[in-house]
This record gives structure tokens, C-alpha cells and sequence, in this order.
């Protein structure tokens, strides 16, 4: 069998909602706010989603290891279509279906975490106000003075799902969502920071587990991506009931034969 696109949101959600927490950040983007910016290849029960409504495309592949071997043989036949450039978060060891066609250059592994002790969050004091496009100007300086080169679409704060917590006016703790999809029922946390001038004194909890109560309401798994060396946010995340349930590695492609840059 022959790899082919899939268009079938349908085919796509029973496929991947098979592992829903593995596949999170897929399954929302089948909501009509990603859709438009994916573009998806299937091969028998395997897929994987190519999104481009970034600087760079990125391209999404994950299988449990019974998956992998499958997995490889369809990238390796994606690999003549995709673009000359692109970022890729693979399971390990598939990058070596692409190794042929595109110089890899590491970014690193990650953990892929769930939210599997809810109860957990109670042993958290939450803390958190809902933020808006009002709040944009505060949250992007935010960023830039605490987590600079994170990945923040800002439409995100449209869905509701973004907290913070002030000092006065000012903003010093955000905790928000790469995915949120009652339809599909998961959500993603992303974009989760504290002040330099505000850290060790718990905020960041706060403001993940008021974040994950309110997520809960509306969606049945949380999760999120972690650096897998990024000891203190795993700590962190634990403290609230998450647990590491996979384990990724994200790469920067570049096409064999393309100029460097």
C-alpha cells in the first residue's frame, strides 16, 4: 500500500483518537481554527500531519515503538513532497526514515506529559485571572523578558485559556494552551512562565493547576511538551499530577543539497 493524503476528519479523528494523549496536539489540529494549515499523509492506520501555519512548517509523526516500523516507511515515502526546510517532532528513532533525504539537526528530547492525578491539583493553591486580547502588550513583554524564542500564537488568548497572575498591575505569571479542543476533547499547555524576579516562590504551579481546573471542565485530557532536561518544569508539572507518558525528539530538517542558513 502506497502512502496518500488524507482529508477525511472523520478517518483522521478515529485513527488518531486511538491514543489520544500521544496524538493531543494532532487532534486539535483538526478543529476549523488549525485545519486550513495542515496537510496530512496516510499510510494503512498510520499518520502524520504536516503543519505550516508557522515560521516553518512542522512535521508531526508519533507511534507507540509497535507503530514505529511502519511509521518509518511512511516518511521515508513523504520525504520527496516536503518542504526544503522544516522543524519535525518525531519519535525516536524515526528520524532515520528522513536521515537520507535531509540533514537533521537536533533540538533536543522531550517528554510528552498527561495530567493522570487530577487529585494532585488540590495540594496547590490556584491563582490565576483569565487574560485577553487586552492583555497582549503585558503578555508579550512577558515573554520577551522571561521565556524569549518561545513559540506563542497569539490567537490563543482568544480561546479563553490563558491566566496570569499580577503583582499589582503587572504581569509576573502565565500559564496558557498550544491546543484546546472540547470537540475533540484535549487541550495542550503552553507558553507556561514566571517572572525571573518572581521564581521559587510557587506561582508557576498556581497558575498551571487554576489553568488545568479550568481546562478540565471542558476537556477530558491535558497535556504538554517538556524539555526532557528541563528538570525544574518537570518537577514542577509532577507537583500538579502530571506524569510522563512518551517520549519525543525534535529536529530541524534541511533538505540533502540545500544551501545552509
Amino acid at each position: 500500500m502506497s502512502v496518500r493524503a488524507e482529508h477525511d476528519r472523520g478517518v483522521l479523528a478515529r485513527l488518531l483518537g486511538r491514543d489520544p494523549v500521544l496524538h493531543a496536539y494532532q487532534l486539535g489540529d483538526l478543529d476549523d481554527f488549525f485545519w486550513p494549515y495542515t496537510s496530512w499523509f496516510r499510510l494503512d492506520d498510520q499518520v502524520v500531519l504536516l503543519y505550516h501555519g508557522g515560521d516553518l512548517p512542522t512535521l508531526l509523526a508519533f507511534g507507540a515503538p509497535a507503530d514505529r516500523a511502519a511509521l518509518s516507511v511512511l516518511l521515508g515515502q513523504v520525504a520527496p513532497v516536503l518542504p526544503a526546510r522544516l522543524y519535525a517532532h518525531l519519535s525516536p528513532g524515526l528520524g532515520d526514515a528522513l536521515a537520507g533525504s535531509f540533514r537533521l539537526t537536533p533540538g533536543g528530547r522531550h517528554h510528552r506529559m498527561a495530567l493522570t492525578d487530577a487529585g494532585r491539583l488540590g495540594a496547590v493553591a490556584p491563582a490565576g485571572v483569565v487574560l485577553g486580547v487586552a492583555d497582549l502588550p503585558q503578555v508579550r513583554e512577558l515573554y520577551a523578558r522571561a521565556y524569549p524564542g518561545n513559540w506563542f500564537d497569539e490567537r490563543m488568548v482568544r480561546t479563553g485559556q490563558y491566566l496570569g497572575i499580577r503583582d499589582g498591575g503587572a504581569l509576573v505569571a502565565v500559564a496558557g494552551v498550544h491546543v484546546f479542543s472540547p470537540a475533540y476533547g484535549v487541550a495542550a499547555l503552553g507558553n507556561v512562565t514566571t517572572d525571573p524576579r518572581w521564581r521559587g516562590r510557587g506561582l508557576g504551579a498556581s497558575v498551571v493547576a487554576a489553568l488545568c481546573v479550568r481546562l478540565l471542565q471542558s476537556v477530558e485530557h491535558v497535556t504538554l511538551n517538556v524539555k526532557a532536561d528541563n528538570v525544574v518544569a518537570v518537577r514542577l508539572y509532577e507537583r500538579v499530577g502530571f506524569s510522563r507518558v512518551a517520549d519525543y525528539d525534535e529536529w530541524t530538517l534541511t533538505a540533502s543539497g540545500a544551501a545552509a542558513g
